[in-house]
């Protein structure tokens, strides 16, 4: 798990290093496309099999959809704001997981939890209320893009909570949202305009190899693979260490401005989500459900 979420921390500073060379949806679709055969050769290896009827076929597209769309978000949001802004908003996609949990799950917060969406709410405030350099109208709209993205990525999880996709494989379950969010990110980018006007250099390959091969393809097979296996309130709760190693990252890598203010703010933020997913004692997790 701490491979993972120092994975996904780096993540942000390899999709904003890459820019000057892939525009934001092509970059996308290419990791989305060259994702794709590594999770097909993986899932053959392990004898899944994708092409079953076992009712997974129209949430599947739906995840899918929301996968492209959250994509879109995060890629145009990196292009008007920091990377380490975009680290922090991005996280707060368990908060809507655990709204949309209360809404449509029926699951009950706690008093801790309520807590914890407050603490997390303050600490977005916070952040996009912050006076800092070179901030203005631009990456204000790159700051809300990205939430947007958060905000979708917790649909696309309630959606594998709430249908059969939990009971696929986890490369078939992902499998869907990468295989729909190909023509949709390629219709962003044709709708945008994007091209590639010379030959991408050696690091912006390389950062979208990372990105295609060890991100997509790798990791978040892993993370499916690890929720069914293990405590899935225990794997969730590891994964708010991944905002901070995104700021330290785009703080060491591409030298983004912070103050301690933000800082702060970065911190209430992590700190209510912890809160929020922190288990319940008196109840016994489901370990069949992703967190």
């Amino acid at each position: 798990m701490l491979m993972l979420c120092v994975s996904w921390g780096f993540n942000q500073v390899a999709v904003k290093l890459a820019l000057p060379d892939v525009p934001p949806m092509l970059q996308a679709m290419i990791r989305s496309a060259c994702a794709l055969p590594v999770m097909l050769l993986v899932g053959r290896l392990r004898g899944v099999k994708f092409f079953e009827r076992d009712g997974t076929l129209q949430p599947g597209l739906a995840a899918g959809l929301m996968f492209g769309l959250e994509f879109v978000l995060i890629f145009f949001g990196l292009v008007f704001t920091s990377a380490s802004r975009a680290a922090v908003f991005l996280y707060t996609a368990p908060f809507f997981v655990a709204l949309g949990s209360h809404q449509f799950l029926g699951e009950r917060l706690s008093k801790t939890q309520w807590s914890g969406l407050a603490l997390s709410f303050a600490g977005v405030a916070l952040a996009i209320g912050v006076p800092q350099p070179n901030v203005d109208a631009k990456v204000l709209l790159g700051d809300l893009m990205v939430v947007g993205g958060g905000a979708l990525w917790a649909a696309t999880t309630l959606v594998a909570k709430g249908t059969a996709l939990r009971k696929a494989a986890p490369e078939k379950a992902l499998g869907y949202q990468v295989a729909v969010s190909i023509p949709i990110l390629g219709l962003a980018s044709w709708i945008a305009g994007e091209r590639i006007t010379h030959m991408p250099g050696a690091l912006s390959l390389s950062l979208l190899a990372y990105q295609s091969i060890w991100v997509v393809g790798c990791t978040f097979v892993i993370w499916f693979a690890m929720v069914k296996t293990y405590s899935p309130s225990k794997l969730s709760a590891f994964t708010f260490i991944t905002p901070l190693f995104g700021v330290v990252a785009a703080y060491l890598v591409m030298h983004d401005t912070l103050t301690p203010v933000f800082g702060v703010a970065a911190l209430l933020v992590i700190a209510g989500l912890y809160l929020v997913n922190k288990p319940d004692p008196k109840v016994t997790p489901d370990p069949n459900v992703p967190a």
